[in-house]
Formats: structure tokens, C-alpha cells, sequence
């Protein structure tokens, strides 16, 4: 694979958005801390961010890289409609890229109405204008990026914003291992012409084919679901997943009819050091049973000191992965006609 053969499949220039993402979560720190943010925590029993695909993703990835400090309930909400629990006590953090995410916005003003606190992530739009005539801060990022590629955004000024908070403690050496370890890791990455390139190997075993990703719960239930997004946005192609130990109570059995089909699937398990023994144990017998059905597994393990750096360099990795399997595939990695099409059927019903 060479550079210009994917500057041939990707007019669009995902390759520089993807290759920008260490200097990505620098601008987005610097917009956590420089963002006004006049909100009273007094009284604030539990948090609820309302988003969808790119912009919900950030939260999923905040409460995997913070649940064993943030010592409120947090909760993403992918959904039109909010739980009953949403009130006065509730921070309720609008993530919409465009601000105009018809499935956030009626989840933010239903939760407005409830009389819970409101702070919103958004590059504007009604999400904005909205937050604006409520008084309630308004964290404006870049726009003009598909949200899939504005990870930084949604991530790194929520997260400074709860350290701003006093929800968590401070991370600067954290992001900084993050920035440092991507962009080391991200220039072997971005060299498709390499020997040796982990995110084109990868690639490469997915190509045509279905994958299957399992990974423990604790940690990166949120990166198997990020990985499965970019298959399916950049390479356009499904690749289905799971997170252990519930995996072991029920899909394991499925396993089991499909025999000629599973001998063709790629399955890649995600594992991290801080998995629990007991689930690190049940991934090596999991293995052990799919090995009956297919010869194509492979591990890939999280590099970096913090857990904040583990999880962003599972997540760069899976980001290159999915654009060497677009350009293998040869698709153009940006578009997403699918959703575009489905926005337009909506807007005329």
C-alpha cells in the first residue's frame, strides 16, 4: 500500500483529519480551559449526556477513563426520551457537533423542562442557541469536520470541563503521555508504506471480510463500540461486537451452526492490563472455543502507562485501521451517503 494510493481513494482528506489527532486533543484541552463556565454543582446528584454517534461517543469514552474516580452516576443518553430520574439534581451535557441533532435536542429540552442544569459541547447551531437562551455555558468547538473525525472535541473539553468542576482530579500528565504516545505511535500509523505498520496489518485481515471485536466491560466496552463505528463509517463495511463477561452467558453458544461462514470471520480481542483477572481468564478460554471455529484471531493490546493514554491509543489504532480497510476496499472514506439519505427521508415525514 502507498500514500498515493490512498490520496487516490480519499479525495476528501480523511488521512490528514486522522493523522491531526494528537494536535486535535490540544486545541480541545485548550478550549476546556479557556471555555466561560458559570454553573452552580451545588446540589448535583448525577450527570446525563445526550448524544448521538460522534458526539456520544466522547461520553462513553469519559465514563470508561473516569469510572474509578467520578463518584456520580453518569449516564449517555443515545435517545428522543429522557429517564424519569432527570431532574433539578441532574447535569445534563448536550454533545451534538452540528447542534442540530433532532434525537439530542428533544432529550435536552425534555430535560430542561424537568428543571435539570444544563452545559453543552456543540460547534452551534439550534443546541446552542438553545443553551444560550436558558444562560447556560456553551463550549464551542470547530466545525465543518464529520463528528466521527471531531473525537477530540467532544472528549477533551468535557473532560477538562469536570475537572474545572471538581468531579475529577486533575490530568495534565495523563494528556500529556496521550498527545506524546500518539504522536510517536501515530507516525508509524500514518506510513502505509512501512515494513511494519500494526494498523495496516490489521487491515488487511479484515479485508472482505466480517469481523468480530470483544474486549473486557470496564474499560473498553466504549472502544470496541468506536471501532465498530469507524468500520462501518470510513471502510463501510459491519464489523460486530461484544464485551465479556456477559459475552460468556449467551453468544458463546452462537458459535456453534454457521460452520463454514465462522471459518472465514476475523475476530479480534482487545485486551488492556487492567482487565479483571477473572475476565482476562474467560477471554484466554473464549479463544481457546472460537479456535474450534476459526484460525483467524488476533490480540491487540492497549499500549501506554495511564489508562487515559491506553484507551486513546486503542482508539487512534482502530481509526487507521478503518481507513487502510476503506482503501483496500477502495471506498472514499468520508461520505456517508446512508445517513444522508435517511436525514432527508426524515426531514419530509
Amino acid at each position: 500500500m502507498t500514500l498515493d494510493k490512498c490520496r487516490a481513494v480519499d479525495p476528501s482528506g480523511m488521512y490528514d483529519l486522522i493523522r491531526a489527532f494528537p494536535e486535535q486533543i490540544q486545541e480541545a484541552v485548550r478550549i476546556g480551559r479557556a471555555a466561560p463556565l458559570k454553573l452552580s454543582t451545588r446540589g448535583i446528584s448525577r450527570i446525563m449526556l445526550c448524544g448521538m454517534g460522534g458526539s456520544a461517543i466522547g461520553g462513553d469514552l469519559l465514563r470508561s477513563a473516569t469510572a474509578d474516580e467520578l463518584d456520580l452516576p453518569f449516564l449517555v443518553n443515545r435517545s428522543y426520551q429522557i429517564p424519569a430520574w432527570v431532574g433539578p439534581g441532574t447535569l445534563v451535557i448536550g454533545s451534538s457537533y452540528s447542534g442540530n441533532t433532532e434525537e439530542t435536542l428533544a432529550s435536552v429540552r425534555a430535560a430542561t423542562r424537568r428543571g435539570a442544569r444544563l452545559l453543552v459541547i456543540s460547534s452551534g447551531g439550534q443546541l446552542s442557541n438553545l443553551a444560550r437562551r436558558q444562560g447556560a455555558p456553551v463550549i464551542t468547538i470547530p466545525g465543518g469536520l464529520p463528528p466521527r473525525a471531531a473525537l477530540a472535541y467532544s472528549f477533551f473539553p468535557l473532560l477538562v470541563t469536570l475537572i474545572r468542576l471538581k468531579f475529577l482530579r486533575p490530568r495534565d500528565g495523563q494528556i500529556r503521555e496521550t498527545v506524546r504516545l500518539l504522536r510517536e505511535d501515530g507516525a508509524e500509523f500514518a506510513a502505509p508504506e512501512r515494513e511494519r505498520n500494526r494498523a495496516v496489518e490489521l487491515a488487511r485481515l479484515l479485508e472482505r471480510r466480517i469481523g468480530i471485536i470483544y474486549s473486557a466491560t470496564e474499560l473498553l466496552d466504549a472502544v470496541t463500540t468506536r471501532w465498530r463505528g469507524q468500520m462501518a463509517e470510513n471502510a463501510k463495511t459491519l464489523l460486530f461486537g461484544n464485551v465479556l463477561p456477559e459475552m460468556n452467558h449467551n453468544e458463546i453458544v452462537g458459535w456453534n451452526v454457521l460452520t463454514p461462514a465462522m471459518r472465514e470471520m476475523q475476530v479480534l480481542l482487545l485486551r488492556d492490563r487492567e482487565d479483571h483477572r477473572r475476565v482476562s481468564r474467560r477471554l484466554e478460554v473464549t479463544r481457546e472455543l472460537l479456535a474450534s471455529h476459526t484460525e483467524r484471531i488476533t490480540e491487540i493490546r492497549s499500549q501506554g502507562i495511564s489508562r487515559l493514554a491506553r484507551i486513546f491509543w486503542l482508539v487512534h489504532l482502530g481509526d487507521w485501521v478503518s481507513y487502510y480497510l476503506a482503501v483496500l476496499h477502495e471506498v472514499d472514506p468520508t461520505p456517508v451517503r446512508a445517513i444522508d439519505h435517511l436525514k432527508a427521508a426524515l426531514e419530509n415525514t
